[in-house]
């Protein structure tokens, strides 16, 4: 249903469906769009720039009802690809001070079936849900993987580094933007139609 991968292992043996092309200047991963939904932004790591082809990166824009459809259609019947970091946790008055970002301690790529009977069921209801409350209007919907980063977290970073500090999860969600033809979308302006739904392993 949800496999999670360090960065490092997945660049050294990609899963199946996918290939890493080692350049000069870092990575290319080359994915099949027929199988595998990439919703990864391309990123530095200290092995160089890694650029996803196909990746529709972290936040997909669909302008109409067949572009909404499409995605809707891949969400629910390919792997979805992640990348997400785990990071040291920070107090509020610490983060305010600090000049920098939290400290990132790993970083993994997320596998996701969406077309697991669980995984489907969740992202169908938070769709429906999001739908049925701005219908007709332009809408931002966030679904989010931190529970379920938590969970999977909880019962596999047993002796893992991460345990040893407070940790938090960053760009554990994905964003699925879709914009109407109305002329006068108030709602939208206003920032009144976002909505987010939460995944879960249980």
């Amino acid at each position: 249903m949800v496999t999670v991968t360090p960065v490092e292992e997945f660049l050294e043996n990609p899963p199946a469906g996918l290939s890493v092309e080692v350049l000069g200047s870092g990575y290319r991963v080359h994915s099949d769009p027929e199988r595998s939904l990439v919703l990864i932004d391309d990123s530095d790591s200290c092995r160089g720039n890694i650029v996803f082809q196909n990746s529709l990166g972290r936040k997909i824009k669909t302008h109409n009802l067949w572009e909404y459809t499409s995605t809707r259609k891949s969400l629910l019947s390919k792997r979805i690809y992640l990348l997400v970091s785990a990071c040291e946790e920070t107090s509020s008055v610490t983060s305010k001070k600090a000049a920098n970002e939290p400290r990132v301690l790993q970083r993994y790529v997320v596998s996701i079936d969406g077309n697991n009977p669980f995984i489907k069921w969740q992202v169908e209801r938070g769709l429906d849900w999001t739908i049925s409350s701005v219908a007709g209007e332009s809408y931002v919907v966030d679904i989010d993987l931190t529970e379920l980063m938590e969970s999977w977290a909880a019962k596999n970073l047993t002796t893992d580094k991460l345990i040893q500090v407070k940790h938090a999860w960053r760009d554990a969600t994905f964003t699925l933007k879709y914009y109407s033809d109305a002329l006068f979308d108030f709602p939208f302006w206003f920032g009144f139609s976002k909505r987010t739904f939460k995944l879960r392993l249980t």
